[in-house]
């Protein structure tokens, strides 16, 4: 291992990483702070699925009062980490991370939590089990594509884990914006907002942010457009905010 030690930009924390594994992305400081900022309420309880290393729960900590953070991730190593990110930013009493499978965690390792939690954010595997150029590394295989677990199977454990009128918060590519939909609907989570990222203004959006609420109304918003970079290269002041 080559592990290595990044400040994440959200006051001193830091963040233990593996780079020939995964290294968290814009994607995860996006969707972070979207979660933040439009949840339907006071969150007191949230969960990360799919947390890797636990960069979505540490900037939550620092975005947000919530008194108790989960984070599931399925890799042992990363589990790991995760673990010893929240030991070393000294946030053990907020932050608690569960090695487990998605298919199963509402049976297991959070089924204390069921119907209970405030808030859920993912940053799935954005890859179908059969899409996509495969990585050699296994640890990023698992990562970007769906290969222990569908999208489907996040929503599902995201609607257990939610009290009614409860908020997931999600970032995915647009190409699966039907599924991101439809499977959300079939249990029991409407979209509720919906953000598109592009690169720069000349580019077509390759993220998407989506905000569900449990039980919620049949009532979609589609919010304005965010840029990433600007023409010279560096961050936009939009981008800039998340940071914030």
């Amino acid at each position: 291992m080559a592990e290595r030690i990044d400040n994440i930009g959200f006051g001193d924390l830091k963040l233990i990483q593996e780079p020939s594994e995964f290294c968290y992305g814009v994607d995860a400081v996006i969707l972070a702070d979207f979660a933040a900022k439009h949840a339907s309420g006071p969150v007191r309880q949230a969960v990360d699925l799919g947390t890797g290393t636990g960069v979505i729960p540490l900037i939550l900590s620092w975005k947000t009062d919530a008194g108790m953070i989960a984070g599931l991730e399925i890799q042992e190593d990363s589990y790991d980490r995760a673990v010893r990110n929240a030991k070393m930013n000294g946030l053990e009493s907020r932050l608690s991370f569960y090695n487990g499978d998605v298919k199963t965690a509402v049976r297991h390792e959070l089924a204390h939590l069921c119907g209970r939690v405030d808030m859920v954010t993912s940053n799935p595997p954005y890859m179908p089990g059969t899409g996509g150029l495969k990585c050699a590394n296994s640890a990023k295989s698992i990562a970007r594509h769906e290969t222990t677990a569908g999208l489907v199977d996040f929503f599902l454990c995201a609607a257990a884990l939610l009290k009614p009128k409860g908020d997931l918060f999600m970032v995915h590519r647009p190409s699966r914006l039907a599924d991101l939909c439809c499977f959300a609907r079939d249990n029991g989570l409407e979209p509720k907002e919906i953000c598109f990222v592009s690169p720069n203004l000349r580019k077509a959006p390759n993220i998407v942010l989506i905000h569900y609420v449990k039980g919620g109304g049949r009532q979609l918003r589609f919010l304005d457009p965010l840029y990433v970079y600007k023409e010279d290269g560096t961050y936009t002041e939009s981008l800039r905010e998340c940071y914030k």
